[in-house]
């Protein structure tokens, strides 16, 4: 594994501990702000940024940016997904012992297999630790990009009437617009070197911040209706799905052709999708203990 590659991951792993404390963070502040009105979203944002814990959350969440930025421009953007997914074993711990939330075993369960099933589709990557493989067709990365976001604009249009599962259904949209945006994002480091500050004026980091305040705005509203572990864990689920399998899609990275790694994909992604299929209707936090 080169040197490169190396601090690519270790961006990854600081980025997905960070990223969750941003996201609950995050989840507190929506939970206590009015909710996200889709025909207003500039006044729906406005609100969110009032509330402190939204504001520290949006810092946080910065940070994990920067350091995913980094994983990116460093190593493949499939080991830097895998690995950011595995940090989601994090979730669980950070959320009962800092924030009070009460974890039923149904979402541990549910945490679990989506680890399990991340890992198992990290494990079927191929030969991809020695370089960063950004090269990429411009068609191939429209139509990707492309696609992703159409099917997270559908998913919103198709809970809003706000059902008992419109939680988890805009998890899984705002997951897919934050890998869109990683997916250009990884497209666009390669000319960090040579251009600096000037990727800053053109139209992939137009794109890049179309989804991204898009994807927030619907991850704040998937957060206000929760369930909260399992709305984290299946927008975490969604981007690392996108971006990991836009790899050998987008960047040409070499990925197993024997049955077996065929046989384990399948399997990741039953295992992902039955995670989902677990999520558990939403549950009350602990109550905070009276100020003395």
């Amino acid at each position: 594994m080169s040197l490169s590659v190396q601090l690519g991951l270790v961006c990854s792993l600081a980025c997905a501990a960070v990223a969750i404390l941003g996201f609950l963070f995050k989840q507190r502040g929506a939970a206590n702000a009015p909710p996200v009105q889709w025909r207003a979203p500039v006044r729906s944002t406005v609100a969110l940024f009032s509330n402190r814990w939204w504001t520290l959350g949006i810092l946080v969440a910065m940070l994990a940016w920067v350091f995913h930025v980094a994983a990116l421009a460093l190593a493949p953007i499939s080991l830097v997904q895998a690995t950011i997914a595995g940090g989601l074993v994090l979730l669980t711990p950070i959320a009962d012992r800092v924030f009070g939330f009460r974890i039923t075993r149904r979402e541990l369960i549910g945490v679990g297999l989506t680890a399990v099933g991340l890992a198992l589709l990290a494990g079927t990557l191929g030969d991809v630790a020695e370089a960063a493989y950004g090269e990429y067709a411009g068609g191939t990365l429209i139509a990707y990009a492309g696609v992703v976001t159409l099917v997270a604009i559908g998913l919103c249009f198709a809970v809003l009437g706000d059902t008992p599962r419109a939680g988890p259904v805009l998890a899984v949209s705002a997951g897919l617009l934050w890998g869109a945006s990683d997916v250009v994002i990884k497209a666009k480091s390669g000319d960090l070197a040579d251009q600096g500050l000037l990727v800053l004026l053109s139209p992939e980091a137009l794109a890049i911040t179309a989804l991204s305040l898009v994807g927030l705005v619907v991850s704040a509203r998937s957060l206000q209706l929760g369930p909260v572990i399992p709305v984290i864990a299946i927008t975490n689920a969604a981007a690392n799905v996108c971006t990991i399998l836009s790899g050998p899609v987008v960047f040409r990275e070499p990925v197993p052709e024997d049955a077996l790694g065929l046989a384990i994909r399948i399997l990741a992604f039953t295992l992902v999708i039955a995670a989902a299929a677990l999520t558990p209707g939403p549950v009350e936090r602990r109550p905070e203990p009276a100020p003395a």
